[in-house]
Parts: C-alpha cells; sequence; structure tokens
C-alpha cells in the first residue's frame, strides 16, 4: 500500500512541476492578464494587441477607468496585473506619494497635451482677466503651466520643471486666472473658461483632433511617454513581457499612426 501511495505522489508530483515549468502561452486554461486602461487611447490600443496575446495562449483583460487615481491603487492591491494610461512623471509622483512599488516595463506612445478653446481662434487672442482651466493633479499640472510658459501666456519661475505650481507664475501680463480642475472634467467646462490644457485621451474622448484643434501643442520631443507600468516584483514575469513586446511592436507602431494620424505618436522604434 505504501509503494502504491508512493508512487501516486510522484505523479502528482511531477505533474505539478510540469505545470510549472510550462511555457506561457499554452492555450486553453493559460494565463490572464487584467489590465486597467484609460478608454481612449490605451484601451484601444490593448483592445488591438488581444489577438496577439492570444495566440500565445493568454487572455488580455481590459479593466476601463476614467480617473488618473485608482488605477495605481488597483495595481499595488493586486486587483490588476499592470495598468496602461499614464506617463513616468505621474507615475514616479504618485507611488512616491502614495508609498507604492510599482515600475514600468515599456514606453508605448506619447500623447502631447494641448491648448483648446471654445471662443477664441488662437491664443493671442486672450483678453486680459481671462480664465484658463488645467489639471489639477501636481504632474500633469505642472505639465500644463510649463505649457503656457512656452506658449507665452505665463512665465514660470527658472528651472522649476514638471513640478511647478501657481505659485511658480512669476510673469502674467494678462492677469489670467488659473482654474484647477480634475483632468477627465477640462473637455466639459470649455463652454465656461477661455481656454484648458486638456490630455490627448481626454480631447480625443471629446471629439476634438489635436493637431488640428489645439490652439498650441507640445512638440513631438515631449518627454511624456505613456507607459506599461507593473508592480515591481512582477517586472520579470513572463506573460507581462508578452505584453510589453506586443505593445512595443511593429503592428501596434501601425495601428497608432494609421488610427490617431499623429495626435498620438508612437514613443519606440
Amino acid at each position: 500500500m505504501k509503494r502504491v501511495l508512493l508512487a501516486l505522489f510522484a505523479v502528482v508530483v511531477l505533474t505539478i512541476a510540469a505545470a510549472g515549468c510550462a511555457k506561457v502561452g499554452t492555450g486553453e486554461g493559460g494565463p490572464v492578464i487584467r489590465v486597467g486602461a484609460t478608454p481612449v487611447p490605451h484601451a484601444e490600443i490593448l483592445e488591438f494587441v488581444k489577438p496577439m496575446l492570444e495566440e500565445q495562449g493568454i487572455e488580455l483583460q481590459v479593466v476601463e477607468f476614467t480617473d488618473y487615481v485608482q488605477p495605481n491603487l488597483s495595481l499595488s492591491d493586486g486587483e490588476l496585473d499592470a495598468n496602461f494610461f499614464q506617463h513616468i512623471p505621474y507615475l514616479e509622483t504618485f507611488a512616491g506619494d502614495h508609498n507604492l512599488d510599482l515600475t514600468y516595463i515599456a514606453k508605448v506612445h506619447i500623447e502631447p497635451m494641448g491648448v483648446y478653446s471654445k471662443s477664441l481662434g488662437s491664443i493671442d487672442s486672450l483678453e486680459p482677466g481671462a480664465s484658463v482651466a488645467i489639471p489639477n493633479d501636481v504632474t500633469n499640472g505642472g505639465r500644463a503651466l510649463m505649457l503656457l510658459d512656452k506658449a507665452g501666456v505665463i512665465g514660470l519661475e527658472p528651472g522649476v520643471g514638471i513640478t511647478a505650481s501657481v505659485k511658480d507664475i512669476k510673469e502674467n501680463p494678462k492677469d489670467i486666472k488659473i482654474v484647477e480642475l480634475e483632468a477627465a472634467t477640462l473637455p466639459r467646462v470649455l463652454e465656461d473658461v477661455d481656454l484648458a490644457v486638456i490630455n490627448t485621451n481626454y480631447a480625443l474622448e471629446a471629439g476634438f483632433v489635436p493637431g488640428d484643434d489645439a490652439l498650441f501643442i507640445e512638440d513631438g520631443d515631449s518627454p511624456y511617454a505613456n507607459i506599461l507600468a507593473v508592480r515591481t516584483e512582477d517586472k520579470n514575469r513572463q506573460d507581462l513581457k508578452v505584453l510589453a513586446d506586443a505593445l512595443n511592436s511593429e503592428e501596434v507602431k501601425g495601428f497608432i499612426e494609421e488610427k490617431y494620424k499623429g495626435a498620438i505618436l508612437p514613443a519606440f522604434e
């Protein structure tokens, strides 16, 4: 009887070992990756790569968010395997502020931030005392102020960089009023302000064509690459590496260039 039990135990051990050594992408019953993303363009890009992962036996589940806070918290808590919605400075600032052990494994695209208006045809038409809305989170707010500085609307203290705040405005020749609001709401308040500095994903969701509709827009050399973020402990996970490779593929590069017509730029060669 002991010999039978030992034999059965050996079979179970060997079966488990074989399963553990199986390569990612073994078909039905393979890995499932849950990735948080904002709808445009991140979720659209993820939907595009789904079939590429299916070919390797990986199921990609896209979980959509409409804010910039929950995706990182959900990733840290283990509710997600990765997220795709943010640029590097935002991740670094958010993770530092909330003591989260997150990193990134792929740069995917750049979304040039733009200045939009419903009432003005150019930034030069801005009247004294005008209202300008910007994102209220630290990194996107600083980025928006840097763009307004570059457009000549305001002048910032030298060297403040991406952490710039309204307190760092050194010159305000038209005495404009800065209104800080949640990034996702900015397209909806355009009727109530003279200008709004809007992230491209939210501009696209609102039906804008950034290259045509923005009065002023970031250059293509923007350092704000949008990334695939993961928990640091998972940075070498094979299934996540497969996803990162898919997002950096020639197929995705072609999809971005064709679908977004320059509003979004690939951040990889």
